[in-house]
């Protein structure tokens, strides 16, 4: 969908930029912003998909600003859960997609300010996510968008803010419990006004965590810097540099069995064993050009560019280890990854108002993969936790070329149809440097290609009510990790794994309810050559395809601000995702769920939300119980917990200081926070914290 900029109607003269936009660049005060290069806009209310827009001032309100999770669970159809693992990262999917995935994110592609956080393979993370600079933050459910490809559940885009004058800066502090500990500082403004040639705009922050963690062997620390930077060249183009690092080391508690987790949540049992814990060090940069061409034509590139450094200790016992093709339990990995998306837009009329969007996105990583035992010798015993002997050592490569082409007819004042189609084509090369006589080579090469259809037809029944119809084609390779390893434990690629692909079709309703909005989507996916774990034994995980998948549902949601100062939110989703044709090794799991995912989830939240003085706030989350595995052996069960803040915000003068409290599982339950699908011995179980506290103070000037 061709959409310039979204509103949400509960602030009509707030326009917030949406992950569709075409290249544009704004000028922007207190309360509006004006898009320069594409005069039409089009409010929440009129996009013709399930789309949810966050505020940042709702990321930021009276919360501890460390994760996504804090804030998305008001979303509806976006399962959102933290593992209580910095090692790992929180698990993220949308209308199940992205559910099988044990780290990171996959089935969803995310973007910081125009730069993937997700790699050419499918492969994303939010580690490097900074939630005090973010401005919007865009959730897409379905493939309903030809401006991106390589995803089957659909897009959250992050947007961090621009700044403007006048100069403010900002100091914050949160601590809370089990140790949690996170202080920043934030500096943005503007020299003139955005509008004149050499005006430059600037937002800098940085910030520290650092966390015992609920669980043993579970401490993190987490150090985090973003800047953003904007030159105006001359009346009509813009250049906007983009800087992002991000540098943690975390243990890993691992999972639980049932009857563990029953007798201690916080136990860790295997993690002091073998000390296994995570490292991660990226930085990126990023050049985003904006030129108006003319008043009907624009021109957006974006180029970035940045690099990722892994490692990783595992709980895999010396046994296994001594097979010759076993890649060991420390992961060495290094990642360079660069790309070009270049974007035309141009507005005119072929006998109806029409917009055109075209472009071709080019994306491309290389991988430096090793591995080494986990353990080096004293005498016959292993001590673990320490880099021993070579194992694994390859060089991967995949990029992806796809051209784009989106388009946004009015066909009368009452009914408009957008239309797009993305042919997306990935590739993957592996050279393996590790040869021994028993342990084969295992270099070769894939490649993956597929047209990518999209489009929706909406009706305005009244200024305030629209319904609309909408159907897209989903695309999703195997990652790296997922091709790396045959189930039959021969060397070589696993060149049987195909990419999934999916159907969506979609039927909603968008309602402005006095200050608010009500929405409503009803959904079908039906997917072929779905990706599902195989076998998971000996620390080494090999991936199939399940043949036909189906996920149906509902989701609707309402955001409404009433009596001036009080704000409601209600989400709820019905999701029932179940396989449909054979998947299991030993037994039909043919109408199985598919683990990882609730059928239920809901949200309610209350607050009031004055712009100064005393405020207060409760939200209420449950989720339905999870299958763990195919099988659906056994669940996690279903949980409800409940959470409360307050907090004073005082403003005098140039000053603005906040200082709140905030307790999250107000009744203390004992629930499962994740599960890690399909673990092979039975650890499925990631708990959640119980009663637990927290406070903040945020101080910031203006200099007017």
């Amino acid at each position: 969908m061709n959409i310039f900029a979204l509103s949400r109607t509960s602030l009509p003269a707030l326009f917030i930029p949406v992950i569709f936009a075409p290249a544009s660049f704004a000028a922007q005060n207190e309360q509006t912003m004006i898009v320069t290069a594409a005069p039409q806009v089009v409010s929440e209310l009129d996009t013709p998909a399930a789309i949810s827009v966050v505020n940042g001032e709702d990321v930021r309100h009276a919360t501890p600003q460390v994760n996504l999770s804090e804030t998305l669970g008001s979303v509806p159809g976006l399962q959102i859960q933290n593992r209580q693992n910095y090692a790992q990262d929180l698990q993220l999917s949308i209308r199940g997609f992205g559910s099988r995935s044990t780290y990171g994110v996959r089935g969803i592609r995310m973007y910081v300010d125009g730069i993937p956080a997700t790699m050419p393979d499918g492969q994303g993370q939010t580690s490097n996510i900074d939630l005090t600079s973010v401005e919007s933050i865009d959730i897409l459910r379905g493939p309903f968008s030809a401006l991106y490809g390589n995803a089957s559940g659909g897009v959250v885009n992050v947007t961090t803010q621009t700044g403007k004058q006048p100069t403010e800066i900002n100091a914050e502090s949160y601590y809370g419990s089990f140790g949690s500990w996170r202080y920043n500082t934030k500096a943005s403004g503007a020299v003139g006004d955005g509008t004149q040639a050499g005006d430059v705009d600037y937002a800098v922050s940085t910030s520290r965590f650092t966390t015992h963690g609920y669980r043993d062997h579970s401490g993190a620390r987490k150090n985090l810097a973003n800047a953003k930077l904007g030159v105006r060249i001359d009346d009509a183009s813009k250049l906007t540099l983009i800087f992002n690092s991000v540098d943690i080391k975390a243990n890993d508690p691992g999972g639980l069995t049932k009857d563990e987790w029953r007798d201690n949540p916080r136990q860790s049992p295997r993690a002091d064993q073998y000390n296994t814990r995570k490292t991660v060090k990226q930085t990126q940069a990023g050049l985003r050009y904006e030129r108006q061409l003319s008043a009907q034509d624009d021109l957006s590139v974006m180029m970035y560019a940045g690099e990722r450094e892994t490692t990783q200790y595992q709980s895999i016992p010396r046994a296994p280890q001594l097979n010759p093709q076993h890649a060991g339990g420390v992961i060495d990995l290094t990642r360079h990854y660069q790309g070009i998306d270049t974007r035309w837009t141009h507005r005119g009329e072929l006998g109806v108002p029409v917009t055109l969007t075209g472009g071709l996105n080019y994306e491309n990583m290389s991988e430096q993969r090793k591995g080494y035992e986990n353990f080096v010798l004293a005498g016959s015993t292993p001590e673990y936790g320490r880099k021993g002997d070579l194992r694994r050592d390859e060089r991967n490569l995949m990029w992806n070329v796809d051209p784009y082409l989106q388009t946004s007819w009015q066909l009368t004042q009452q009914l408009s149809l957008d239309a797009g189609v993305r042919y997306s084509s990935v590739w993957f090369d592996s050279n393996d440097h590790y040869v021994t006589a028993a342990n084969g080579d295992d270099s070769g090469e894939a490649s993956y290609h597929k047209w990518l259809p999209a489009g929706s037809l909406k009706y305005a029944v009244t200024d305030g009510w629209n319904l609309y119809a909408a159907a897209g084609r989903g695309f999703e390779t195997p990652t790296i990790n997922e091709l790396s390893y045959r189930a039959d434990g021969q060397s070589g690629l696993n060149f049987n794994l195909k990419p999934a692909t999916n159907n969506t079709y979609e039927l909603g309703s968008k309602t402005r309810v006095g200050n608010g909005l009500l929405t409503a989507a009803v959904f079908r996916t039906d997917t072929d050559n779905e990706i599902v774990t195989d076998t998971s034994s000996g620390g080494r995980t090999t991936y199939k395809n399940a043949g036909k998948t189906r996920r149906q549902g509902v989701e609707l949601g309402l955001d409404q601000q009433f009596a001036g100062n009080w704000r409601a939110k209600v989400a709820w989703t019905y999701l029932d995702a179940t396989y449909r044709s054979e998947v299991c090794g030993d037994g039909d799991c043919n109408g199985n769920r598919i683990p990882g995912i609730a059928r239920n989830m809901g949200f309610a939240s209350l607050g009031y939300v004055p712009e100064s003085g005393w405020y207060a706030g409760a939200d209420v989350r449950y989720m339905s119980d999870i299958a763990v595995d195919d099988e659906n052996s056994a669940t996690a069960p279903s949980w409800t917990v409940v959470g409360l803040n307050t907090g004073y915000k005082f403003i005098h003068n140039n000053w603005t200081m906040d200082l709140f409290g905030r307790v999250d599982n107000l009744f203390d339950r004992d629930y499962v926070g994740s599960v890690i699908v399909n673990e092979s011995n039975g650890r499925y179980y990631e708990p959640a914290p119980g009663r637990n506290y927290g406070v903040g103070l945020s101080v910031a000037y203006r200099f007017e």
